[in-house]
C-alpha cells in the first residue's frame, strides 16, 4: 500500500536541500537517509533520500543527484509516497495510519451515525477527520483525546463526544437576544463570547 508521507516545500540553501512538509507520524523510519519513495508526479521519482536534519523546527532533506538549488527548487509541491504493508501497525497503539483510519464509521457514544472519514487532513497543530454525512455534506473533527474517544478497527469505527455546535451548528452555546436584553450593560468583560468559533 502506498501512503504519502510528505510533500516537498521549497528549496533551503544551495546546496540541493528542501523543506518538507511531514505528512507521517514517523518521519525517522519513513524519511530517514537511504529511503526510496515514489513521486507524484511519478515522473520526478523515485527518490532516494541522502540526508535529513531540523532547521528551525523544518526537516529539511537532501536527495541523491539532486546538488543544488535549481535542482531543489523543481521539486517543489511533488508528493513522497512510501510503500508501506497493510499489516504493519505503529509501534505506539494510541497511533494510526492514514490507511487504517479511512472509511472508519464516525458516531456518537450512544451509536448515532454521524458519517464515514473519507479524508484526513494533517496541520501543525493537530490533525482532522474530514466526515461525510449520509446527506453529502461534510464536517471536520479534530482528532483529539477530548472529541475522539475510541478507535474501534475491528467494528471499523470511531466514537466521538463532540461539544455543542461541532456536528449540529444549531446547538452551538450563543447569548440568546432575550439574555442579551436582560444583561447587565457590558462591562467590557467579554462574558458570554466563549464560543467564538476561533479555530486558534
Amino acid at each position: 500500500m502506498q501512503l504519502v508521507v510528505a510533500r516537498i516545500g521549497r528549496a533551503h540553501g544551495i546546496k540541493g536541500e528542501v523543506t518538507v512538509e511531514v505528512r507521517t507520524d514517523e518521519p525517522e523510519l519513513r524519511l530517514g537517509p537511504g529511503a526510496v519513495l515514489a513521486t507524484e508526479p511519478a515522473s520526478t521519482g523515485p527518490l532516494t533520500i541522502e540526508t535529513g536534519r531540523v532547521h528551525s523546527g523544518r526537516l529539511l532533506l537532501r536527495f541523491e543527484g539532486v546538488r543544488d538549488r535549481t535542482a531543489a527548487e523543481a521539486l517543489r509541491n511533488t508528493l513522497l509516497i512510501a510503500d508501506v504493508d497493510p499489516e504493519e501497525l505503529p509501534e505506539d497503539p494510541e497511533e494510526f495510519y492514514d490507511h487504517q483510519l479511512m472509511d472508519l464509521d464516525v458516531v456518537l457514544a450512544d451509536g448515532t451515525e454521524i458519517g464515514r472519514i473519507t479524508e484526513i487532513t494533517h496541520l501543525p497543530s493537530q490533525d482532522l477527520f474530514i466526515v461525510e454525512r449520509p446527506d453529502g455534506s461534510e464536517v471536520m473533527i479534530p482528532f483529539v483525546e477530548e472529541i475522539v474517544s475510541e478507535i474501534d478497527l475491528e467494528e471499523q469505527r470511531a466514537v466521538i463526544t463532540p461539544p455543542p455546535g461541532l456536528i449540529n451548528e444549531s446547538e452551538a452555546v450563543v447569548v440568546s437576544s432575550r439574555d442579551e436584553e436582560s444583561a447587565a450593560p457590558d462591562d467590557g468583560s467579554g462574558a458570554g463570547t466563549a464560543e467564538s468559533g476561533d479555530d486558534d
